[in-house]
């Protein structure tokens, strides 16, 4: 066994042997001074004189050369050129020429990377956008004995500020962040805290708004908070620079740094209240998500919002893997949940069917299509008029992604009778299920 040593070891009779790089003169081959007649006085002396002048010369020549080398090291102009052939092959010379024809341009992506990496001014931009969300409710369960119990249960999540009117301040969020909420307490930028309800809701895509009524803001924290700016997330690239907002764990809001890991990555959440799965396509980043930055914003150097901080992988095993909905999605949703309006019960919409959630595990055990089984058709309703069957699955309704009842009844708030919404079901058809579209004139209960 050989060991390359910095000390001067020898050996050690173990067997081993330890090559140091001292040697001794007999090592190194030295010639050892060999025996006759010494030199006297006057010799040593012409010895020395001679020694003496051979130094300077060499003293001199070694001078002059190293200024010739640092003369022609300063005097390369930028144009010259080492020959092609001294270092790669034709075909490789061109593909780096090809790589780097652009020299500013990338020279200013380098600038921009080591610029994004001190976040500080972005944050101050982008922090008066965002809030802290308490969410309280009740949380029932049933005991060993079966036996249903229930406490209070409070949560935490972020928001993002989207726009307003003269009577509402409208906030984006994630759906299971004011899910069950039985009030909702926003916190803003300078701790003011005020009182929110929630104006829509989509599960499907874990999306949320929340309003806030401007009489209960004061003017003081109207002239410190700001709404955001959304860009299109469809401009991403992987390896991007971006910052992590929002209240991880509650504590009030935090920034975190990371990039791009990858985009449109499948991501299947289960929900905890319902038990239904959803499935969708988010960004995923390594800047850290924590429980709190749910409904935050994942902002670009610019400090623009391209995505909202949903979800994490927690795992021992794992790390730096958090996920936002991508705002290239979200925006159309947000919109369109922060203006409609909710009619009157009397006016609402009625479908006309009873239905069973088919879970995850359950389309998984029963080769089915999650969504919602029709258990039931009422006669007469606007599913038996428009063709709807008892065993169709509705996978979609409005234009949106379906996977629980619940989902149904929520939409169903915002549609009048007598309004035509398309309604989408997987139909067994001899043994295997195809997709049908119906066209379905709400009526009324």
């Amino acid at each position: 066994m050989d060991y390359n040593n910095y000390n001067n070891n020898e050996n050690s009779g173990d067997g081993n042997t330890y090559n140091n790089f001292y040697k001794s003169p007999d090592e190194t081959g030295a010639n050892n001074e060999a025996p006759g007649k010494k030199d006297g006085f006057f010799g040593k002396l012409i010895k020395a004189v001679v020694l003496g002048i051979v130094s300077i010369c060499v003293a001199i020549a070694s001078f002059v050369g190293v200024s010739q080398t640092l003369e022609r090291v300063q005097s390369i102009s930028p144009e010259d050129e080492i020959s092609d052939t001294d270092l790669v092959e034709e075909s490789d010379t061109e593909d780096v020429a090809e790589n780097s024809s652009d020299d500013s341009e990338t020279e200013g992506e380098s600038i921009e990377i080591m610029a994004a990496t001190n976040v500080s001014d972005v944050a101050a931009n982008a922090m008066p956008s965002i809030v802290a969300i308490t969410n309280i409710g009740t949380y029932t369960y049933e005991n060993f004995f079966g036996i249903s119990q229930s406490y209070e249960s409070q949560s935490a999540g972020s928001g993002i500020i989207m726009g307003y009117d003269d009577e509402k301040l409208y906030i984006a969020t994630n759906n299971h962040v004011v899910s069950n909420a039985e009030t909702l307490t926003v916190t803003f930028i300078d701790d003011t805290q005020v009182s929110a309800e929630v104006r829509g809701t989509d599960s499907s895509t874990d999306l949320a708004v929340i309003s806030v009524d401007m009489d209960s803001i004061t003017d003081e924290t109207k002239g410190k908070i700001r709404t955001a700016v959304f860009a299109d997330s469809s401009d991403l690239k992987q390896g991007e620079f971006v910052i992590a907002i929002g209240n991880a764990l509650g504590y009030g809001q935090s920034v975190t740094t990371g990039i791009v890991s990858a985009l449109d990555r499948e991501v299947t959440v289960s929900d905890d209240t319902t038990g239904t799965t959803v499935t969708n396509s988010l960004i995923q980043t390594d800047a850290a998500i924590n429980p709190g930055n749910s409904g935050g914003a994942l902002l670009n150097t610019n400090g623009e919002v391209i995505g909202i901080n949903s979800v994490k992988t927690s795992d021992t095993a794992v790390e730096g893997m958090g996920y936002a909905i991508p705002s290239a999605t979200a925006l159309s949703i947000l919109e369109e949940l922060m203006t409609r309006e909710k009619v009157e019960e009397s006016e609402a919409g009625y479908l006309g069917v009873s239905g069973v959630d088919v879970t995850s595990d359950v389309a998984d055990t029963y080769s089915m299509p999650q969504g919602v089984y029709i258990s039931r058709i009422v006669s007469g309703s606007a599913a038996e008029e428009a063709g709807l069957q008892q065993g169709d699955i509705i996978t979609g309704f409005a234009g949106r992604s379906i996977t629980a009842m619940e989902e149904i009844q929520d939409l169903l708030q915002y549609y009048a009778k007598g309004t035509t919404v398309e309604v989408v079901v997987q139909r067994s058809i001899n043994g295997s299920y195809e997709e049908m579209t119906f066209s379905v004139t709400l009526g009324s209960k």
